[in-house]
C-alpha cells in the first residue's frame, strides 16, 4: 500500500470513528475492525490505538456536551469510580491473553452489540 492511500485510510478511520465517538457511541466499535482488516494492524495495537484516540477525541466532546448541559457531575462518580478499577482490570487481562482470542472476543461483542440494536430498532418502531 503506498503512502497517500495509507494517509487517506488513516484519515478517513479518523473522520468516521470520531463522528461516532462525538455522538457518544463509541468510535472503537468502528475504528478497531477498520484498523484490523483494512490497515493490517495486530488487535492490541488497533485497541491501544483507539484508547489513544478516545482519550483526545473524547476531551473534545466532553467540552461540547458541558456546554451544552448534558454532563451531570454530581451522577458520575460510581461510574467514574468503577470504570478506572475495572479498565486497569481490562488492560491486564487483554495483555495476558492471546490476540487471536481477543480479536474473537470482541468480534463476538459486536454481534451481541448488533443484534440487540437490531431488535431494540424493531421494538421501538412496534411501539411508536
Amino acid at each position: 500500500m503506498n503512502n497517500f492511500i495509507f494517509i487517506l485510510l488513516n484519515i478517513l478511520f479518523g473522520l468516521f470513528s470520531g463522528v461516532l465517538g462525538g455522538l457518544g457511541m463509541g468510535g472503537g466499535t468502528i475504528l478497531i475492525p477498520l484498523l484490523t482488516i483494512f490497515l493490517g494492524y495486530g488487535q492490541k495495537l488497533s485497541q491501544g490505538i483507539n484508547l489513544l484516540s478516545f482519550l483526545l477525541m473524547s476531551i473534545i466532546a466532553i467540552i461540547i456536551h458541558y456546554k451544552n448541559g448534558f454532563i451531570s457531575f454530581g451522577k458520575i462518580w460510581i461510574i467514574l469510580l468503577s470504570g478506572v478499577v475495572f479498565s486497569f482490570l481490562g488492560a491486564f487481562f487483554a495483555s495476558q491473553i492471546d490476540s487471536s482470542l481477543l480479536r474473537i472476543m470482541f468480534g463476538v461483542f459486536l454481534i451481541i452489540l448488533s443484534t440487540y440494536q437490531f431488535f431494540s430498532s424493531i421494538s421501538s418502531k412496534r411501539k411508536g
